[in-house]
């Protein structure tokens, strides 16, 4: 039996070697169960293998799909950034690239002067939800009832 390795980086971040592929691999920010699963399935990997057992070769492989999905033979409707407005192109980002777009797209909102755009720089839910009894959290501290004017007593 080979030896497991605890700590294993793929996609620069680091997975528990001990945990299955299929669970390990959604720790990646951007790869969700669904493209877990996909990876699996293309590599011919068992998704309940665990992390540590996998080669160097195996990792590079995994990346090398995380990089190229579609050539990979993920299906479009699966990756995470399709028809990007500055290119056009349809791609799947991951960790710090998601982050990096996701703020960008906030940043660009803000900009044209959108509804969501002012909705996110008021810190405020830009999707619907009701700000009566939620989102307290970004208003401050709760004052409660005050009895101005009347005196006790």
């Amino acid at each position: 039996m080979a030896e497991i390795r605890h700590l294993v980086r793929i996609a620069n971040a680091d997975l528990d070697g001990e945990k299955q592929l299929l669970f390990a691999l959604r720790k990646i920010k951007g790869v969700n169960t669904m493209i877990a699963n996909a990876i699996c399935k293309i590599t011919g990997f068992e998704p309940s293998k665990k992390v540590g057992e996998l080669t160097k070769e195996n990792i590079a492989k995994i990346e090398d799909i995380l990089a190229t999905p579609i050539k990979s033979g993920i299906p479009i409707w699966m990756l995470n950034r399709r028809k990007d407005p500055e290119t056009g192109n349809t791609t799947h980002l991951i960790s710090n690239d998601l982050i990096f777009a996701r703020n960008n797209d906030i940043k660009r909102l803000k900009r044209i002067k959108s509804y969501r755009g002012s909705r996110h720089q008021a810190g405020l839910p830009s999707r619907g939800q009701r700000t009566k009894s939620n989102f307290r959290k970004n208003k401050g501290k709760v004052v409660g009832v005050t009895h101005a004017g009347k005196k006790r007593g």
